[in-house]
């Protein structure tokens, strides 16, 4: 026994001091092939990150070297009341734009979770809407289409009702932008889609013996089998929702009356227009917080609602 572990010790020190393993390939290889990664992820994620925090306590205009002024750009935010308005927006935005995404693309996977014919085409067209919604040419077609002359207003008309000012006033404004981002349901479906088809079959064909109706078997096996993709969806859609920028910056301007003036496009206006990159690297961390926070809730409430297949309470460990 004395002479096997004074092999491995001997072994262990020749690994050591060449940093190979015991087949004789260098330990290091895995390090240099993700190298480029590390590289790109150290200097385009993590510098800009804390790099930024560090600006949030400082006035910098990109020309002149950071002045360190303490929490004065926080102190700021809140007496801003273009600030105060951004956030009251974004509010308003996520509180529409999340739970009716959520649930157009759940009823929409079970639409496309029918065995019918030709099912996979309409699965495949009901997708192309979240790959074409976040290009530019969309978002302008979208502009049009809700003008007042535009499509939209055109078919209210065919009805006999008089046109919208889709753009004229700041609530119909902002459902514009969350229409768009709710057409974009594509990918949300698919995550739905996915999870619908993971749920036995059996448990339907039980519920339907016993009497259960569709929507009782909706509510008792569908929805608490499903929690697990409503969770998911309902984590990525918030950060997604909270972060938005393309719509609004090229739909409405943030108009009217900066009705439609989210967070992100106050940010940007900081940055690139008048070049107080302390200040907008402070409202990014607030907007950062903020985010966290959701998030944090999510998970920390979600075990009342969330259900695991292999939880013997009924609720979830998250």
């Amino acid at each position: 026994m004395n002479d096997i572990a004074t092999v491995r010790k001997k072994h262990a020190v020749k690994k050591k001091s060449n940093g190979k393993n015991c087949l004789g390939e260098n330990r290091y290889h895995g390090l240099l092939y993700i190298a480029p990664w590390l590289i790109g992820f150290v200097l385009f994620t993590i510098y800009p990150f804390f790099s930024s925090f560090y600006l949030s306590f400082t006035k910098y205009d990109l020309v002149s070297a950071p002045k360190w002024i303490g929490l004065r750009n926080y102190e700021r935010m809140f007496r801003d009341p273009v600030f105060i308005k951004s956030i009251t927006v974004l509010m308003k935005y996520v509180v529409c734009e999340v739970p009716l995404k959520i649930i157009v693309s759940l009823l929409v996977a079970m639409l496309l979770n029918m065995k019918l014919k030709g099912i996979n085409f309409f699965r495949t067209a009901y997708y192309i809407p979240s790959i074409l919604g976040s290009n530019v040419a969309i978002a302008v077609l979208w502009k049009f289409v809700f003008q007042s002359d535009g499509l939209v207003n055109q078919v209210i008309g065919l009805f006999g009702g008089q046109p919208v000012g889709w753009f004229g006033e700041e609530f119909p404004a902002l459902m514009t932008i969350v229409l768009l981002r709710v057409w974009e349901f594509g990918s949300t479906m698919v995550i739905f889609l996915a999870g619908l088809q993971s749920i036995p079959t059996d448990l339907y064909e039980a519920a339907s013996v016993d009497g259960c109706t569709k929507i009782r078997q909706f509510f008792k096996i569908t929805i608490p089998l499903l929690s697990p993709t409503i969770f998911y969806n309902l984590v990525m859609q918030l950060i997604a929702a909270f972060q938005e920028f393309n719509g609004p910056y090229l739909i409405t301007k943030g108009g009217p009356q900066n009705g439609t003036y989210l967070l992100s496009m106050l940010i940007y206006d900081a940055t690139f227009k008048d070049y107080k990159m302390g200040y907008a690297a402070a409202m990014s961390w607030f907007l950062f917080v903020i985010i966290l926070i959701f998030t944090v809730l999510v998970f920390r409430y979600s075990k009342y609602w969330v259900f695991y297949s292999d939880d013997e309470t009924g609720k979830g460990d998250a």
